[in-house]
């Protein structure tokens, strides 16, 4: 298992697509923290400061926009990196997110958990592992 030594929190609220992100990056060496509304996503976000953060935009409590809003206002939050991961192809919230300084904005029926990995990996300037 590839030694990452990275956390990652994943907020999304689709139980199925949470448990599949947090096994793909467990098993990659990932520390993994969730939460499935906003609030509990900016919460953890300011107080664990993760190294890069995937966000749902449609989301309880608090939309992930709004979180994203947020976690840039606070000085904990302002340099983290997030990907946005959404069933919206609306090109306003790409704008908005862009403008938030999100990282990139994937379309959940666009890429595949292999796509989002290498994209993570990316970010955070690590590569996948290429040892057999």
């Amino acid at each position: 298992m590839p030694a990452v030594d990275k956390t990652i929190a994943i907020i999304e609220d689709e139980p199925e697509l949470l448990q599949v992100l947090v096994d793909k990056f467990q098993t990659e060496g990932f520390h993994v923290m969730t939460a499935q509304n906003g609030q509990d996503g900016l919460d953890i976000a300011t107080k664990h400061r993760p190294d890069i953060i995937l966000l749902d935009l449609i989301l309880p409590k608090m939309d992930g926009m709004t979180m994203l809003q947020k976690l840039r206002d606070s000085k904990e939050g302002q340099k983290t990196p997030v990907i946005i991961l959404t069933n919206l192809s609306d090109s306003e919230k790409v704008y908005e997110a862009v403008n938030n300084n999100a990282y990139d904005f994937l379309v959940k029926a666009d890429w595949t958990i292999e796509d989002l990995y290498r994209k993570v990996l990316e970010r955070l300037n690590q590569r996948p592992d290429t040892q057999s």
